[in-house]
């Protein structure tokens, strides 16, 4: 539990500091492990809505303060289940709380204690396989390697902005096939039966239920197939947008630190992971807030 006897963190004592680039901040003056003020949550929530992706450094939070302290921003979101055939993909050791996904290669006895360990990771939407993706994503580091396993976040409302009028006018009313076989760097055939792969259509470009502004709802790892068109014309279609989001300007490159806390709203942005050296540890912990049904 928070410590409710320790004084309340005031709007006044915090520091949002930009990053300088298409999204990113960082809060200073809070401590995550203490009870924190209304104020304070509606100050960082507008950082959120403003920088898309906020960090605090220093912080030494457990895995139950780190869920208290995502609860103020919503209903905390449940670890997705995988199909039988794919559990041994997502489950670890150590997740024991059904709130919480441990992103780790460590192994106890030769089997894994989290999911998706080693290398690199192509940019994704946390969930946006399913019917509601969730709306925030919340990253704690635990264990570290010594370089690499950045990550690195992609603006898609600026994507959005870039993508050329001809394919916002065509793409207006489209859908796209998201799915998921919990790999980190290659794509779902979807050539073939994919009902035993978690999956669902959502709008290309979406409306941020907060903000209202438009964002690109399409990312490298998990969308597979405009709907309506043709094989050839989605491959086309779909290459330049993931092109268009993943361009260096749109990126902020967050380098983590050892209790680093990164927080970032998942309908606004993609991310990904660079890769890290083979046999060093690395453990974070993540949690989520529910999302509804995305809108076009």
């Amino acid at each position: 539990m928070l410590n409710a006897a320790r004084s309340r963190q005031q709007a006044t004592d915090i520091e949002i500091i930009p990053m300088g680039g298409p999204c990113g901040a960082e809060i200073r003056g809070v401590d995550l492990s203490t009870e924190i003020s209304d104020a304070v949550i509606a100050q960082i929530q507008q950082a959120w809505n403003d920088h898309l992706v906020i960090f605090f450094r220093g912080q030494t939070v457990t895995q139950e303060q780190q869920l208290a302290f995502a609860a103020r921003f919503g209903d905390l979101g449940s670890r997705k289940q995988a199909p039988e055939h794919l559990r041994n993909k997502t489950e670890g050791l150590l997740q024991l709380d059904p709130k919480i996904l441990l992103v780790s290669n460590i192994k106890m006895n030769g089997v894994p204690i989290g999911a998706f360990g080693d290398g690199d990771m192509w940019f994704h939407i946390d969930s946006g396989y399913t019917n509601r993706p969730y709306r925030y994503t919340f990253l704690y580091g635990v264990e570290l390697p010594s370089s690499g396993g950045d990550t690195l976040f992609s603006n898609t409302y600026l994507a959005y902005e870039a993508v050329p009028e001809r394919l916002k006018k065509f793409l207006a009313d489209k859908r796209a096939l998201h799915i998921h076989e919990y790999k980190r760097t290659a794509q779902v055939d979807v050539d073939g039966d994919i009902s035993d792969a978690p999956h669902h259509y959502h709008p290309v470009f979406i409306t941020h239920p907060y903000t209202g502004k438009k964002a690109l709802f399409v990312d490298r790892l998990m969308t597979a197939r405009i709907e309506g068109v043709s094989k050839s014309e989605s491959d086309d279609i779909l290459a330049e947008l993931y092109e268009i989001g993943e361009r260096e300007a749109f990126i902020y490159a967050h380098k983590w630190r050892l209790g680093d806390f990164v927080m970032w709203d998942n309908l606004a942005t993609i991310h990904a992971r660079t890769d890290f050296p083979r046999g060093e540890r690395r453990l974070m912990r993540r949690c989520t807030v529910d999302g509804e049904p995305v809108r076009g």
